[in-house]
């Protein structure tokens, strides 16, 4: 199979960038590195650019590591429907870029959305997909309990986030005015060092009337955050807007339909978590971290780092790229 065209990265020394085709459209990605083909899939609001550090580290630990923009992000396709970012759509997105690049299996890993689609990239097709790192949100199995009307419930008299964004249109108005500060804004809100302090109340809940940036901390950016590497997000949204992004949280409801099958079901390759011990989506998910010898028979080992909040490989990158080469050294031994 011919590779499609190369080009190198201007913002991520030694990558090169690779659109390539998938069945529902195109997918941007950064390569670098030859070997065994490890995935690399963010989440929201990141793209492929989150995995600037642990390219250079997996390729250089003799992999071929690869970072994609998740349809709706960067320059991958962004169809117009909302139901075209299902969990489904984007496993499939997942499997083509294996063919495309010209392999039958890789390794994954995952941070935040991309958690959950490497997860059920491996839980739908273990046979393409044969270990699955997660950092930030831990796997947990399909349950009974519908999701909106869940984080309904988490809400209480105020509106949890992802209720916030259930509406076209609602979080994209609070946000593509000022695409580059909103941007700031919740970075900074969920970085170890610059999150709220405790006792403070949380951007995760809207007041009614409210917006999500009215509890955005302020003031200086995050440590591993520098000016440019915000200008190089900043420009990939502005030119991609947020729709895409969002829409995935539009599907929660149909991802539940479309996976009931896997009600309860366990992930038996072998997995890798790192977790952030200031990140609300390890605190919240504490007992899906408690449930591993359950749900996850093949873990390898699970970590939760001092310190680190949700933008876990950029807040430690030296550290989760070491933990990761680990993980790959034992899973391809």
């Amino acid at each position: 199979m011919s590779q499609p065209v190369a080009e190198p990265s201007t913002t991520v020394p030694g990558a090169v960038h690779r659109l390539v085709d998938v069945p529902d459209g195109r997918i941007h990605l950064l390569e670098q590195g030859t070997g065994p083909l490890v995935l690399m899939i963010h989440g929201f609001p990141e793209t492929s650019y989150s995995w600037r550090h642990q390219l250079s580290a997996v390729a250089a630990a003799g992999y071929r590591a690869v970072a994609v923009d998740v349809r709706g992000y960067g320059r991958s396709s962004a169809p117009a429907r909302v139901d075209a970012y299902r969990m489904t759509a984007l496993v499939a997105d997942t499997v083509g870029v294996v063919h495309a690049l010209g392999e039958e299996t890789a390794t994954l890993i995952g941070h935040d959305w991309g958690s959950n689609i490497a997860a059920d990239s491996a839980l739908l097709r273990p046979d393409m997909f044969t270990a699955a790192a997660m950092l930030s949100v831990p796997y947990a199995p399909w349950n009974a309990i519908r999701p909106t009307d869940g984080f309904a419930r988490i809400g209480g008299t105020e509106e949890f986030y992802v209720s916030y964004f259930q509406q076209p249109g609602r979080a994209e108005a609070e946000i593509e005015p000022d695409v580059r500060g909103w941007l700031a804004g919740f970075y900074t809100s969920l970085s170890g060092d610059t999150m709220p302090p405790p006792g403070t109340d949380s951007p995760f809940f809207v007041p009614e009337g409210g917006a999500m940036r009215d509890r955005f901390t302020g003031g200086a950016l995050p440590a591993w955050l520098t000016e440019e590497e915000l200008d190089v997000y900043s420009a990939q949204f502005e030119q991609s807007g947020l729709t895409g992004g969002l829409n995935r949280y539009r599907n929660v409801d149909r991802d539940w339909e479309d996976l009931a099958a896997w009600d309860g079901a366990r992930l038996a390759c072998p997995a890798l978590f790192i977790g952030g011990a200031l990140d609300s989506s390890t605190t919240w998910m504490a007992d899906a971290i408690a449930a591993f010898p359950t749900t996850l028979p093949g873990l390898v080992s699970s970590h939760i780092l001092d310190g680190c909040g949700h933008w876990i490989q950029q807040e430690r990158p030296a550290e989760v790229s070491a933990l990761l080469t680990e993980w790959l050294h034992t899973v391809h031994a």
